[in-house]
Formats: structure tokens, sequence, C-alpha cells
């Protein structure tokens, strides 16, 4: 089997290694069938001896690939965070070209206060992975629209992959994003989105006041330090126009499931929000009708289960005493992954 050259393409890479995979799959079923007739023939000694040593060679192979297409997702991913360094590499050798400075590895230290950002690729790479693909949290994020039906002037605020920027273009509603993160930004562009590089605050402050028709920010506030989200939220007030809506989606916090598979795995993430903080916050800020609303309710499977109800009226107050305790429970380790404060200037 050959060895992968150092300046072979991913791409072919991953062609090479599938037409290696099917041709050990044959070489193995050949091998299967050819073992299968020698018993079923009765073939002498000598002939089934052969027969079964290269069964037994093809299944080196066939486990081989079969263990490397198990990992096809890996090898997926791998292809998309090298693009997105190509990518970063390219517009550093720009900068340099035009007689710039080279980017920084390291965000300024506003930046750094406001989001915590992590290489570009780096973090592209952890929400490939880990967030999901942009066809799931297209379908989860589709109950965002009506929020901004009909309305103009939108702003992604965190735009990320550009998946609610795609929702709104299908939906004719005018809008554009922002991200700190290059590397996702060059990937909303690359589907013809409007997206900048940018900080949120700093750009929100340069904008002209009440020339937002809306404003949302998806998994966003809880990157940001205390003393940056207050500052975010009022300046976002100045920048919306009276009426126009407000959404603010975050990990809930108050759900143990949510904070300990969800917040904690994330480099980047400042400070867990409670939905009571996060809504007074947003009230503070001068915005009115500011409602919570929960989201993703923690699949059943993964709920603590209730005991079936006992005809047996010794029992029955005992069934009835672990299902209250597994309720209360559930209502605080299992609830919902993530809640949205929607509000309106």
């Amino acid at each position: 089997m050959s060895s992968p050259r150092r300046d072979q393409p991913l791409d072919d890479l991953a062609a090479r290694l599938e037409r290696e995979r099917l041709d050990a799959d044959r070489r193995y079923n050949d091998a299967l069938t050819a073992l299968d007739e020698a018993i079923r023939a009765e073939l002498p000694q000598a002939e089934f001896r052969n027969r079964l040593i290269l069964f037994l060679q093809a299944i080196t192979g066939f486990v081989e690939t079969k263990d490397r297409a198990m990992g096809g997702s890996e090898l997926r991913e791998e292809i998309v965070r090298a693009r997105a360094r190509t990518l970063e590499l390219q517009r550093a050798v720009e900068q340099l070209s035009a007689g710039g400075a080279a980017p920084s590895a390291a965000p300024a230290p506003g930046e750094r206060a406001a989001s915590r950002n992590v290489t570009g690729a780096t973090y592209l790479g952890f929400e490939d992975r880990f967030r999901g693909s942009r066809d799931n949290i297209r379908a989860r994020l589709a109950d965002y629209v009506p929020v901004f039906a009909g309305g103009a002037d939108v702003l992604d605020v965190g735009c990320g992959r550009g998946e609610l920027l795609d929702l709104f273009r299908a939906n004719g509603i005018g809008a554009r994003g922002i991200d700190i993160n290059g590397a996702m930004v060059d990937a909303c562009r690359e589907r013809g989105l409007d997206a900048t590089t940018a900080d949120a605050v700093a750009y929100l402050e340069n904008l002209p006041d009440a020339s937002l028709g809306g404003l949302i920010a998806i998994q966003v506030v809880e990157h940001l330090e205390p003393p940056v989200l207050v500052r975010f939220l009022e300046t976002a007030f100045l920048k919306l126009r009276p009426g126009a809506p407000l959404v603010l989606e975050t990990i809930n916090a108050a759900c143990w499931m949510a904070f300990f598979e969800t917040y904690l795995r994330d480099l980047t993430h400042a400070r867990p929000l409670h939905p009571d903080t996060l809504k007074f916050l947003v009230q503070a800020s001068g915005f009115s009708d500011a409602d919570v609303r929960f989201r993703s309710p923690v699949l059943d499977q993964d709920r603590l289960p209730r005991v079936e109800a006992s005809s047996d009226p010794a029992q029955a107050a005992l069934v009835d005493a672990i299902n209250a305790h597994a309720d209360r429970l559930n209502a605080r380790l299992f609830s919902t992954m993530d809640y949205a404060v929607i509000a309106r200037r």
C-alpha cells in the first residue's frame, strides 16, 4: 500500500483512500467466495489450505481500510481545517505583498476582552466538529426567521459559518453579518453572503444611531466579559430603530447537562449567563417586552426515567416519591440546552 506524498492534495488523498477501500473490499469478497466454494465442493486439503491463506491475507487489508473509513469524518474535518489555514496564509501573503504587517497570532487587547478569539482555522474546525453541520444548524435557527420577517438592515453578530444569513437571504430579509473570526467570514463570502471581520462593540459604535432594523447574536454573549457585555447591549439599544427586535441566544447554564457538556467544552467562553441574569441586563439597557424562550430540550433518552405506576398500594407511595425526585432532577439537570432572550427596542 503506497504512502501519501507530502505535496498530494487532500481531496486526491481522500479519493485514493476510497479506491483502496473498494479494492480491499473486492479482494476480501473474492477470497471469501473462493473459500466458501472450497468448503462446499470438498476440495483437496492442499487447495483448501491455499484458499484459506488467501482469505486470511485479504482480511488484513479489509480491516485496515474499514478502520480508515470509520475515520472518514476526521479526514473531512482535516480537509476543512487545511483549507481554512490556506485562506489565512493567503491573506497574510496578500498583506505582506501590499506592504502591510502580517496578522498577529494574538488578538489585540480589546478584541481579547471582547471575544476571547482563538486562531481562525482552529475555531472553524471546532465548530465543524462539535456544533453540527450547516444543514442541522439552519434547521435549528429557522424559528428565528419570523421574528425578522419583512425586515431590512438586520445585523447578525457572530455570524459564524453563515447559516442564519443563508436563512435570511432565502426569506427576503436584508441582513449582513460580522464575526471576529476571519476564517468564518471567508467561508460566508465564498457563498456570496455579506460578512465582515469585525469586533462587535467597535462595529456597533461606528454605526449611525437608529440605523439597524434588527440585531441577532447566536451563541455570542457567553464569549463576552461582563463589562463588554453591558457595553454591547447599551450600544445595541442606541443603534436599533424603535420597535426593532433583539435576539440573544446562549447556552442554558441553569441546565447541568448544557453547562458541563456544552459550555465547558469551548475554550472561548468567558462567563455562563443564567436566563434571569441576561433578561435583567437586556431590560436594564432599555429594551422592552423582554421574554425568555427555552430551546433544544434534552432528549428523553438522556433524562432520568420515571418508574411505572404500581397497583400495589404498598409500593405506590414509593413509586410516587421516586418519580417526584426524578422530575425535580430533570428540571434542574436535564431541561433545555439553550435559551434566547427576545426583546424590542
